[in-house]
C-alpha cells in the first residue's frame, strides 16, 4: 500500500513512501530547477556541427562551479560525466564523448544540479544544424506529449493519467512510448518515490496529492518503443535504430493543479523548433 510522508520529517533515502514538500520545498526546488533551465538555454547557440558532447559536458560542470551547484550525474554508481547526451537513436543516459555532432543530428541534453541540497532535473532536445521533416516532427510530438501528461496532473487524479494523456497522443501520432524507463519523484533525493510511467489508464497509478514533486520525461521513438542498454551499462538505444526524442520537466503539484518548476526563462523549451 501506497503511503505518503512529510518531506520535512522523512529519512533522506528512498522509502518508497511519497514525500509532500511545503512551500520552503516548492523554494528550493524553484532555485535549483531555474539554474538548470538557464544552463539548457545556454546551450542552444552551443549546439552545432563540428562541437563535442564533452565540450558541452564540460561547459555544464563550469556553469555549475560558477553557481555553485554540483551536477548530480558526476560520479553518480560510477559515472564519469556532468550530463547525459542523447543522440539520434540513443534513447537516454548517452555518455558524452569527443565525437563531433553532425548536421542533421538530434540530441537531447539531460542535465541536473544539486543547489542547497535540491535537485533540479530537465532535458531538452536540440537539433543540429538543419534536421529531416521526419526529425522535426518527431520533436514536436515528443514536447507535445510531455506537455499532455503536464496537463493532467492535478489533485484527485492517478498518476496513470499522466501516462494515458502521453500514450493516446503520441500513438495517435504514429509514434511510439519507451516503456523500459520512467519519470521520478526528485527533490530532496535525485530519483525517489513515485515512478511516472508515461503510458497506462487513467485509474491506474497512486492518486496525486499537492506537495508531491516529481519529473515527467517521455521517450517517444520514430520505429518500435523497445530498446537495449549498451555494454558501457549506462546507453539505451533503440533496437530498430529509428529516431528517439525525450523533453523533461520538474513538476510540483498544487491545490489547483501544477507547477513546472524547470520552463526556460528565455523560452527556449523547444530549441529550433517553430511555434
Amino acid at each position: 500500500m501506497v503511503t505518503y510522508q512529510d518531506a520535512a520529517t522523512a529519512p533522506l533515502k528512498n522509502t518508497g513512501q511519497i514525500r509532500l514538500y511545503d512551500e520552503t520545498g516548492f523554494e528550493g526546488m524553484r532555485r535549483a530547477c531555474q539554474l538548470t533551465a538557464r544552463c539548457l538555454d545556454e546551450l542552444v547557440p552551443m549546439v552545432e556541427p563540428g562541437v563535442t558532447t564533452e565540450t558541452l559536458d564540460r561547459f555544464i560542470f563550469e556553469f555549475g562551479m560558477d553557481h555553485e551547484a554540483i551536477p548530480a550525474t558526476l560520479n553518480y554508481r560510477g559515472y564519469t560525466k556532468s550530463s547525459c547526451t542523447s543522440i539520434n537513436h540513443v534513447v537516454c543516459h548517452g555518455i558524452p564523448d569527443r565525437k563531433p555532432l553532425r548536421e542533421g543530428d538530434i540530441v537531447n541534453i539531460d542535465v541536473t544540479y544539486i543547489l542547497d541540497g535540491w535537485h533540479g532535473d530537465s532535458s531538452r532536445m536540440y537539433p543540429v544544424g538543419q534536421i529531416k521533416r521526419a526529425a522535426e516532427r518527431l520533436l514536436e510530438v515528443t514536447h507535445e506529449s510531455l506537455m499532455r501528461g503536464i496537463a493532467a496532473i492535478r489533485p484527485g487524479a492517478r498518476t496513470g493519467a499522466i501516462g494515458a494523456a502521453i500514450q493516446t497522443y503520441a500513438e495517435g501520432e504514429r509514434c511510439s512510448v519507451v516503456r523500459d524507463f520512467c519519470g521520478h519523484g526528485v527533490g530532496l533525493l535525485f530519483h525517489d518515490a513515485p515512478n511516472i510511467l508515461h503510458y497506462g489508464s487513467p485509474n491506474e497509478g497512486v492518486e496525486l496529492k499537492p506537495g508531491m514533486i516529481f519529473t515527467v520525461e517521455p521517450m517517444i521513438n520514430l520505429g518500435r518503443p523497445h530498446v537495449k542498454v549498451l555494454s558501457d551499462g549506462w546507453t539505451a538505444v533503440t533496437r530498430d535504430r529509428s529516431l528517439s526524442a525525450q523533453y523533461e520537466h520538474s513538476i510540483g503539484v498544487t491545490e489547483t493543479g501544477c507547477e513546472i518548476f524547470t520552463l526556460s526563462p528565455a523560452e527556449l523549451d523547444r530549441p529550433g523548433l517553430r511555434d
